[in-house]
């Protein structure tokens, strides 16, 4: 079984910052992709930054400048430092991750979601 626990939501002035945290945990053999999408209310999942194994990233174009991902692959644990937050940028953020089980098989796993709300 495995386990992905997020940190570091909250609330934040416009112009602020915040790092949010995502450590997997449990039965992993390898961690392929680990990203950070959100949701806001009455919207779709939307993916916000990816990174690879390797650490090859993507982001979406609205976070591009502002947004980092990170990675330690050593704890198996991902990063996502938010600078110059904007209003629109309120939501709920999920971490997720494509990890490789002992059976040597792949699966999808989604952390519990952490709120971040941008207003002053």
């Amino acid at each position: 079984q495995v386990q992905l626990v997020e940190s570091g939501g909250g609330l934040v002035q416009p112009g602020g910052s915040l790092r949010l945290s995502c450590a997997a945990s449990g039965s992993i053999f390898s961690i392929r992709t680990m990203d950070w999408y959100r949701q806001a209310p009455g919207k779709q999942r939307e993916l916000v930054a990816g990174i690879t194994g390797g650490g090859r990233t993507n982001y979406a174009d609205s976070v591009k400048g502002r947004f980092t991902i990170l990675r330690d692959n050593a704890k198996n644990t991902v990063f996502l430092q938010m600078n110059s937050l904007k209003p629109e940028d309120t939501s709920v953020y999920y971490c997720h991750a494509n990890i490789v089980a002992a059976n040597q098989l792949e699966y999808s796993y989604w952390g519990q979601g952490t709120q971040v709300t941008v207003s002053s």
